[in-house]
């Protein structure tokens, strides 16, 4: 791995990293008890979820492109912005970003990890669950909303920009009102993983982590957040091909 390679890749695992322990940090403090956040609600979760994107994408945007996500990545490829070379390297980088992520935020919220009874809240501080478990839905669900991220972010990067610039520093703003809207807009049937390295990468260090009374990692929902993500990504750089190239 070259020098720029590994640059890159190193700001996509710092702004993955940033983005799921800020973004996974707040679910943390809305469900765990004994939190001063505990119950703070949905606007709050999707909000601080702009906000944790606005804030990765800007760090790491002017040396890596800041894609944070391994469909972006993908979506990116597909359309003909970003080199395939450099497609192994960034998910690897967004996958362990994403698990540092999560293991930081078992570790700043251990004591309240202790205090809370539920499972499936601990489990929830780490990855999506569906609001109701039907599956083809469920994936469809992430599907639309995985397209609509791509396509959006894959729109910032036309007018002569490339892919690094789009999704450079300035585009933090416009990224993180996006990802406000489709968390208040369409995140409530699965939570809106439209990430793996949100989603799978967490979901991960859940199962390895020593959480008391963790419970079930539910392996069975886990591939619908990849699947949906993998498809909505394609489709929409399939459909911004066909406009805009």
């Amino acid at each position: 791995m070259n020098d720029v390679v590994f640059t890159k890749s190193l700001f996509e695992f710092i702004g993955t990293a940033i983005l799921v322990l800020f973004g996974d940090g707040v679910v943390a403090s809305n469900l765990l008890k004994k939190s001063k956040g505990e119950n703070g609600g949905w606007v709050v979760v999707t909000i601080a979820w702009g906000l944790a994107v606005m804030l990765g994408v800007f760090i790491s945007g002017p040396y890596s492109g800041a894609h944070l996500n391994p469909a972006v990545t993908l979506g990116l490829a597909a359309a003909g912005t970003f080199s395939w070379s450099l497609v192994v390297p960034y998910i690897v980088a967004q996958m362990l970003g994403g698990f540092t992520g999560a293991v930081l935020v078992y570790l700043y919220y251990k004591d309240h990890y202790d205090a809370t009874d539920d499972p499936a809240a601990k489990l929830a501080t780490f990855c999506t669950a569906p609001a109701i478990r039907n599956y083809g839905r469920n994936l469809f669900s992430e599907i639309v909303g995985t397209f609509m991220l791509v396509f959006v972010i894959l729109a910032l990067s036309i007018d002569g920009n490339t892919s690094e610039v789009g999704m450079g520093a300035l585009g933090a703003f416009p990224v993180a009102m996006l990802i406000i809207a489709l968390g208040m807009s369409l995140g409530g049937t699965t939570g809106y993983a439209i990430n793996p390295a949100r989603d799978l990468a967490p979901r991960i260090a859940h199962a390895i982590l020593p959480i008391k009374g963790k419970g079930f990692n539910d392996w069975e929902y886990s591939w619908v957040p990849v699947a949906g993500l993998i498809i909505g990504g394609f489709i929409a750089a399939a459909l911004y091909c066909l406009i805009y190239c």
